[in-house]
């Protein structure tokens, strides 16, 4: 299918990817702690009759350098702008920390319809990167809401890595280490998803080596349950963090981090996810979801 392609550069940098012959169905496309724009990933779900936008949402103009205390509203303005483009059903697609933000928006905003949370966490987390001060110290929330920052969970900086001093590192159980820690501060700082009219899709490794996204998409899947809703989660015990979807380029590897999985299982993992994405953002989700 043919796309048109606009580049945006207020009120952020980012690619809006609209359909040819239109869509009511728009996406807004999150990437994780890399700040990019995921410019593939929005070309490919335009080509499949959706509008989809992608959006810098740290590291440019006037924004913190890095995820500290992001405003909400910076989702809620590209709904915004999903919804002045003809969207009438509205998705947000988010990986890891994307993920993370992804689900809050769908809490505090009723117009988003279907969430899809790619190696989600299920609560909230402390900042990665400087704010707006440049300082990463002393631990501050990664998300605001009108103006106020939302509960999170530090990070325990006692906790050291295993293996070789020099190369990539697995931080899976720093985020574990952390949770024991600071225990006490789970509950306040749940991603309440329960209180979130979107429909849930759920896309986790058990392989993932960054942090526990399988454990954690479980339990926003209890959460919903709990509440009377429903979440679906679809799973792959050898996949990693990075699932890819079908067309797109094999992930690059990191000199910093390791992931988990392995290309096949991370293709395998998005190629099962994809049409449930899909019927995610065309209707509404079947029942026994």
């Amino acid at each position: 299918m043919d796309v048109a392609e606009h580049e945006l550069n207020h009120p952020w940098e980012g690619v809006l990817v609209t359909p040819a012959r239109g869509s009511d169905v728009g996406v807004l496309v999150l990437a994780g702690s890399s700040g990019r724009i995921e410019h593939e990933r929005a070309r490919i779900l335009a080509r499949q009759g959706v509008i989809a936008l992608s959006i810098r949402w740290f590291g440019g103009p006037g924004q913190p350098r890095g995820i500290c205390e992001i405003p909400l509203e910076t989702f809620t303005a590209a709904v915004d702008l999903l919804i002045a483009n003809g969207a009438r059903r509205v998705g947000i697609l988010g990986v890891s920390k994307g993920a993370e933000a992804a689900l809050l928006t769908s809490v505090h905003d009723p117009r988003v319809d279907v969430v899809i949370a790619v190696s989600p966490t299920s609560r909230v987390w402390c900042n990665v990167g400087p704010g707006t001060d440049g300082e990463q110290r002393p631990y501050r929330s990664s998300w605001t809401w009108q103006g106020q920052a939302l509960p999170f969970v530090p990070m325990d900086d006692s906790w050291t890595p295993a293996g070789p001093e020099n190369g990539p590192v697995a931080i899976r159980g720093w985020y574990e280490a952390s949770e024991r820690r600071f225990a006490h501060l789970l509950p306040r700082a749940q991603i309440p998803v329960d209180r979130a009219r979107a429909d849930l899709v759920l896309v986790a490794g058990g392989d993932d080596a960054m942090w526990p996204s399988l454990p954690f998409a479980g339990q926003l899947a209890a959460r919903r349950r709990s509440a009377g809703t429903t979440a679906h989660l679809i799973a792959r015990q050898d996949a990693g963090h990075r699932p890819r979807f079908p067309g797109e380029s094999p992930a690059s590897a990191s000199p910093h981090f390791l992931y988990g999985g392995t290309p096949r299982a991370d293709a395998l993992l998005g190629e099962a996810a994809w049409p449930h994405i899909l019927d995610g953002l065309a209707r509404t989700a079947p029942s026994g979801w």
